[in-house]
């Protein structure tokens, strides 16, 4: 099971989560996850090691090269940054290739 931790940054919302070891971020999860951020009105960025990407562009996302059991940091800024991270947090944990 995925371990999710949050904590504020620079008053926005953020959250740590384990990519399931079986799934690497490729075309169908990264697809999966960003029409799943797409549905809020927050910005939504997601980091993988020291890259960074709009959790709402497929491209940024892939670029990221996350593969199984990487660990993903989630960030939110918005009226509704915290059921944001909740949402795509469990979104993440529910993947699969």
């Amino acid at each position: 099971m995925a371990q999710a931790s949050s904590e504020p940054v620079s008053g926005a919302a953020a959250r740590t989560v384990m990519l399931p070891p079986t799934v690497d971020l490729h075309a169908r999860p990264a697809a999966d996850f960003v029409r799943a951020a797409m549905g809020f009105a927050s910005t939504i960025t997601i980091a993988a090691g020291d890259r960074e990407a709009d959790a709402k562009s497929l491209l940024s996302v892939l670029a990221l090269g996350a593969k199984g059991g990487t660990e993903l940091r989630l960030t939110a800024s918005g009226d509704d940054a915290e059921a944001v991270l909740d949402a795509m947090a469990e979104r993440v944990t529910s993947l699969s290739d």
